[in-house]
């Protein structure tokens, strides 16, 4: 009874009102009793923006601001990979082995070999790289031959790049041509050797025949004495005409901060109707961040199988933000009808692994002057850096991307 008083129910009662009071009369102080989380967060975006910036590019950062916290996804990611660690030492090496290279003939497909040779030279702080000679090339032409030239890079620096002449009509070119890379040597470990092999093309984008990738450039060897190497030159195993194919041009105006993509022409798409034929459209979405910033359409062609469009779309991106955002292209079947399916799918970008990123990388170092390519159309749209962390896209949400297009509305 004697320290009952101090902590009565009635004092208690008090201070619990006094607590309760306090958050509506801070909110009544700040002048926003229930909106204040959204004047807070606009108010902040606005102050944001520089008033120099052009008013289409601030509506595009204003898009923008649901970007996602890149430190989350990668911490996500390690810590995928280090859940999976305990369970290698169960699975034998041998097995492990077997089970990555049976992975890499499923994803690719042999397109020949390459010969070359690396050697480091201390004096110049240079890697030497010697581009020998290719052999069971591929033919890309309708004589049965190929063009052939390759590209090297020190990645990830893709600017310094060289490239080799371009032999005529042969799939067992002799290059013999020898560059070399300014890097210092302690550098090398965290190099990547990336060999581009094309088949030269006088009318449009040159075709990616294959690449050869060599990763841990010191690990076998110094490189102080010549290294010589045969690799195998591997392709994406998308070869496959099934679903027809799509010539798309790439323009950018870095000054302008304007994207110019042109549908140019689509061939042997696949049949959707009764009678053997389809009526074609493309849809382009604008991606940044996995979500749609803008979406355009091209005019339905009738009863076609090899629709020309020859119709330029042009997308307002500002050059600090190329490197965020990505294309993907749906060529779908107009139903007047039913509902509008999708025929095939392509994705353009930095975030694509193989030819989107090469076709948007030769973009950019090409200013103001436009990129043809032809692209093998695929069932499903292709996974990006943006997808989920194990780089698969879930299956509820590849069903609402590739199934349908909803109703026959277009």
């Amino acid at each position: 009874p004697s320290f009952a008083g101090s902590d009565s129910p009635e004092s208690i009662k008090e201070h619990n009102l006094k607590i309760s009071q306090s958050t509506p009369e801070l909110a009544a102080e700040l002048g926003e009793p229930d909106k204040s989380r959204k004047g807070i967060f606009r108010s902040a975006f606005r102050q944001s923006t520089l008033p120099s910036v052009p008013q289409r590019h601030i509506s595009f950062q204003r898009q923008l601001s649901h970007k996602l916290d890149l430190s989350n996804i990668e911490f996500q990611v390690q810590s995928v990979k280090h859940k999976e660690q305990p369970s290698l030492g169960i699975i034998k090496p041998e097995l492990y082995k077997q089970s990555s290279i049976d992975s890499i003939k499923s994803e690719h497909m042999l397109c020949g070999k390459l010969f070359f040779s690396l050697k480091f030279d201390y004096d110049v702080d240079g890697l030497f790289v010697y581009v020998i000679k290719a052999e069971e090339l591929p033919a890309k032409d309708f004589s049965g031959t190929s063009d052939p030239y390759v590209k090297v890079y020190l990645l990830p620096d893709r600017k310094n790049k060289f490239q080799t002449k371009v032999h005529r009509k042969t799939l067992y070119p002799e290059f013999n041509e020898r560059f070399m890379f300014s890097v210092p040597y302690k550098e090398l470990a965290d190099r990547v050797l990336q060999f581009n092999v094309y088949d030269f093309d006088r009318f449009s984008r040159h075709d990616l025949i294959g690449a050869v990738i060599v990763k841990g450039i010191l690990s076998e060897g110094s490189l102080a004495k010549e290294m010589f190497y045969v690799r195998d030159i591997l392709s994406h195993n998308q070869e496959k005409f099934d679903l027809g194919e799509i010539m798309l041009s790439l323009c950018y105006l870095p000054t302008a901060g304007r994207l110019t993509l042109t549908i140019v022409k689509a061939r042997c798409l696949k049949a959707m109707d009764i009678t053997g034929s389809s009526d074609p459209y493309v849809k382009v979405s604008l991606m940044c961040q996995g979500k749609r910033i803008k979406k355009k359409k091209t005019s339905v062609k009738k009863n076609t199988l090899g629709p020309v469009y020859n119709e330029a779309m042009v997308f307002d991106v500002p050059q600090e933000n190329v490197d965020d955002v990505y294309l993907v292209i749906k060529v779908i079947d107009y139903d007047r009808i039913g509902s509008n399916e999708v025929m095939g799918c392509c994705g353009v970008g930095p975030k694509y692994p193989g030819l989107g990123r090469d076709h948007w990388f030769e973009m950019l170092e090409n200013p103001r002057k436009p990129i043809a390519q032809w692209y093998t159309l695929q069932e499903h749209v292709p996974c990006s850096n943006d997808d989920t962390p194990n780089g698969k896209i879930p299956k509820s949400r590849q069903s609402t991307i590739d199934s349908s297009e909803g109703s026959s509305a277009y």
